[in-house]
Parts: C-alpha cells; structure tokens; sequence
C-alpha cells in the first residue's frame, strides 16, 4: 500500500465537474483520503495499492491543465484514511485573497541543492510561512516567524511589515503549496525578488546531504508520523488528540499531560464532559491495540493546511 500527497495550481473554471468522476474512480480502486478541487487547482492525500493510486493520479494528468501535477509517494504499512473525500472548494490551499492566480503569479523555484546558497546571501530575507506550532518545532536558523494561527492570517502579517519592500525575499513551507501562494501575494503587492523552496522542507530534507544540511529540530506533517527529521527519518514528536498540537519529550513530561486527553496547552480548556469524552476514547483506543485491532480515534486527524 502507499500514500500519495499532490497539488497543482491550474485555472479551473470547471473544477466542480471533476468530482464525480473522481470520486467514482477512488471507490472502484478502494483509494481514501481527500481531494481539494477549486478554481485554482487541486491538492490532495490518497492511499491505497499501488495500482489504485496510480490510476487516480494519470486520471488527473490526463487533463492538459494537470498534466505536469507531481506527487511525493510513500509506503504505508496500513490504510491510513476511513474513507474518500472529493470537496469544492474556494481554494485549495486558504488565504483569503480570492484575486491571485498562483498558476501565473508564483515566484522564483529555487531546488533544494540551491536554496542553501541563496539564504546565505545576507541581502535574502527569509520567511518561514507556515504556523506557529510547526515553526516551534523546527525551521531553518534566521528565518522570520510570522506567528500565525492560520494561513490567513499570513495577508495582514505582510501588510504589517514594509520594511520587506524591496528587498528579495525567500520563503518556505512544508510541502511546497503554501509557500507558492505566498509568493504569489507578494507578487500582487508589488515585490520583484521572490523565491520559494521547491517541493518544500521535505524534499530538501530528503534530498540534501547530512553534512550540508541547514534544517534545525523537526518538521511537522501531517499524517501519522507528526514530524521527520533529516532523510524524512520520523521524528520524535507526538501529537495531542484533544488540541493537535505536536508534543516534545519536555511536553509529554508535564503534570498536565495525559495520554489521549490533554496537554499543557490545552488542559485548562476542558469541561469535566469533554475530558471524560477524550478518556474514553483513549481507552477504547488502547483496548483496540492490544486486540491487535485500529480504533478511529487514535488517527492522526487535522484539517490544517499543508
């Protein structure tokens, strides 16, 4: 079995008319997960066999505006979705600027054997543009963390900062689609030098040498493995299933920790319904495992944008 992450941004006034077809297609290969479909493109997680997954990606290729749409594969030892998802959207990846035309208006691709030469040039600005609680966890040294929450909150951090008028500005993102739009933004608002990593942190910490490699910490993802280190090797981070926020060693050692339940940064938000919701359904989860069974509720979910 394996898993496929993609997007693509493309102009697609007929994206609704997908959804069906490839909705069918998923169902008849048994292929979970979920698909974006907008007007500006598509993003998306499947898995299932190989031949399934397969199927559904030349089905999206085979349309001209799709056609150079990448994945990034990897196995799966178990079926990691409960089921298939297709949604319309506003965009696949949200901002909250409607107006942009990431498909024409992205910035720079700088590959991962480049992008350690172009942040050492003291006149680049780096901007990390993922949220707070993955930047906590890891990024490269020097960049700038907007603190977000949500991606669109990443607008009014821009409209903040115009000291970066000017300037060349390089930005990442996880897998690479927040990023392209963020760069597409900054283009609308009138910036010139803008790059971004292609294929994001991951493929820079699958692809470049150890000895070279910039990265600090971990990176979150999201799936099951909750963060990678370098060589996509998983990390040692694990997630809190009340709030969904990544957990340390140091985390995981707070008093305010229970496993399944809460976390430091959560604990003070649960009613006594709520606590004993997430007890239960930690003990069915463990009850489940050691029946050598997977309970729903210990799968890693979140509706955060990567």
């Amino acid at each position: 079995m394996i898993a496929a992450a993609f997007y693509h941004f493309a102009t697609l006034p007929d994206f609704a008319d997908k959804r069906a077809p490839l909705l069918a297609l998923c169902e008849q290969h048994n292929v979970y997960g979920t698909v974006l479909l907008a007007a500006e493109g598509v993003n998306g997680t499947i898995a299932g066999e190989p031949g399934g997954v397969r199927a559904v990606l030349q089905f999206l290729r085979s349309d001209p505006r799709l056609a150079s749409l990448e994945h990034k594969e990897s196995p799966a030892a178990r079926q990691p979705f409960h089921r298939m998802k297709v949604r319309l959207k506003r965009e696949i990846v949200t901002l909250g600027v409607p107006e942009l035309d990431p498909a024409s208006q992205a910035g720079t691709y700088v590959e991962p054997s480049d992008w350690n030469a172009l942040i050492a040039d003291p006149d680049v600005v780096l901007v990390d543009t993922r949220n707070d609680y993955e930047v906590a966890i890891g990024t490269f040294p020097g960049a700038l963390n907007p603190a977000t929450q949500t991606f669109r909150e990443f607008p009014e951090w821009l409209e903040q900062h115009p000291e970066l008028r000017g300037k060349k500005v390089a930005m990442f993102c996880t897998g690479g689609i927040r990023c392209e739009k963020s760069t597409a933004l900054l283009r609308s608002r009138g910036f010139d030098a803008v790059y971004h990593l292609k294929g994001g942190i991951l493929k820079y910490l699958e692809t470049v040498p150890a000895e070279e490699n910039r990265w600090q910490g971990e990176c979150f993802v999201f799936d099951e493995r909750v963060s990678v280190g370098h060589g996509l090797a998983p990390g040692s981070h694990t997630l809190c299933r009340s709030c969904r926020h990544p957990l340390s060693a140091e985390d995981r050692a707070s008093p305010l920790f229970e496993e399944g339940v809460s976390c430091a940064r959560c604990h003070h938000t649960l009613d006594d319904e709520r606590r004993a919701a997430l007890a239960e359904r930690q003990r069915q989860s463990v009850l489940a495992e050691q029946r050598g069974q997977r309970h729903v509720g210990a799968r890693v979910a979140t509706s955060r944008q990567h």
